[in-house]
């Protein structure tokens, strides 16, 4: 019987009636699967939990100050052009302007800053009420194609239906996203005190992720011959001129157009905001973006009112830790005052009753 019930542990299987054996399925008799390897249970009493809420509200509490300031002293200037009202320059286009419009339409937009901009200015356009995280559009797209696949070029993925193909013809580049690619023209103008407008130069190469640009998007075929090496296939639906004439510059033309790669980086909340052109700064000396009255002009191509979107300008410096949000600084903030306030209740509370426990606990 012994030898029996040894040979049961060990190989797993128990004899059975007749000379046939079944197998066993009690776990093994071993420390993990019977659950009997060491563990650390800590035991938590004042003089471990009173510190460590104090300590996490030292900590924290400065970095949030840190954080919230350093927030504070990125400036930020906001547009709004959609043109909603009746006192906009740009309501005229706003009403009359859609996707099937054959001729721009144009307005220019004054505003003035009361604080200089002294280091580089990154140029955002930003939209409302546009859900690029729709499941569908998200996927609506070829990536193969966008990385230069000439068989994916001509022939797209069903992915991309009902924005695949237009008279028989493959679109590139197919899909949802890249026929709604944001297409509004933005240029910038300073006013000097003797009023005369000056353009400010707007840097539209070095906008996109380095990996998007120089893994993820190619031309198909490596031909330095764009027109030829899309030919046999048609622009989307809303564009106005074909993939291959989004830019004059070569490295900025295609499928590795930086407006049309960020474009295609799609955005997770319905009101976002993407980078559109650097404003680079020249010297030390003066300013980015001296104090003083501009002039936005807009070629206004991207209508939003079937959506009841809104369209925007947003002219940002940028810190260490990226662009102006002080919410990772209240948030640090808010989680150490609460951890200090809680660490000084608990302390009152155990020097108020602790005493009288430990006392209880005594037997007479």
């Amino acid at each position: 019987m012994m030898a029996s019930s040894y040979n049961a542990k060990e190989d797993g299987h128990v004899a059975a009636p007749g000379g046939g054996t079944i197998q066993n399925k009690k776990p093994d008799n071993t420390a993990f699967k019977q659950q009997r390897l060491p563990a650390w249970q800590p035991i938590l009493t004042a003089g471990t939990v009173l510190p460590a809420f104090f300590v996490i509200g030292l900590i924290f509490i400065p970095i949030g100050i840190g954080l919230y300031v350093t927030s504070n002293n990125i400036k930020e200037f906001e547009i709004d052009y959609t043109g909603t009202d009746m006192s906009s320059p740009c309501f005229n286009c706003s009403q009359s302007f859609s996707w099937n419009s054959t001729r721009p339409c144009t307005c220019a937009l004054p505003f003035s800053l009361e604080q200089p901009f002294e280091s580089n200015v990154f140029m955002y356009y930003g939209l409302s009420n546009f859900y690029q995280n729709h499941r569908r559009y998200v996927k609506s797209r070829d990536d193969s194609q966008l990385n230069g696949d000439t068989t994916s070029l001509m022939n797209p993925s069903k992915e991309c239906e009902p924005y695949a193909r237009n008279e028989k013809m493959p679109i590139a580049p197919c899909g949802a996203i890249a026929n709604s690619m944001f297409n509004d023209t933005l240029d910038l103008y300073y006013i000097d005190p003797n009023g005369t407008r000056i353009q400010i130069p707007l840097m539209k190469k070095g906008i996109a992720w380095w990996t998007d640009k120089h893994v993820k998007f190619r031309n198909p075929g490596g031909n330095p011959n764009l027109t030829s090496a899309f030919q046999g296939t048609t622009k989307p639906i809303n564009w106005r001129k074909p993939v291959y004439e989004l830019d004059t510059d070569a490295e900025n033309n295609g499928f590795i157009n930086e407006d049309f790669i960020v474009w295609m980086r799609t955005a997770a909340l319905p009101t976002f905001r993407k980078l559109y052109r650097i404003i680079q700064k020249k010297n030390n000396m003066t300013p980015t973006l001296p104090r003083g009255n501009y002039t936005l002009e807009v070629t206004y191509n991207y209508p939003v009112r079937s959506f009841e979107g809104r369209k925007r300008v947003i002219l940002s410096t940028i810190s260490w830790m990226g662009g102006k949000n002080p919410f990772l600084g209240i948030a640090y903030i808010t989680v150490g005052s609460v951890c200090f306030f809680l660490g000084v209740v608990l302390l009152i509370i155990h020097h108020k009753y602790g005493s009288r426990n430990n006392t209880a606990d005594i037997p007479n």
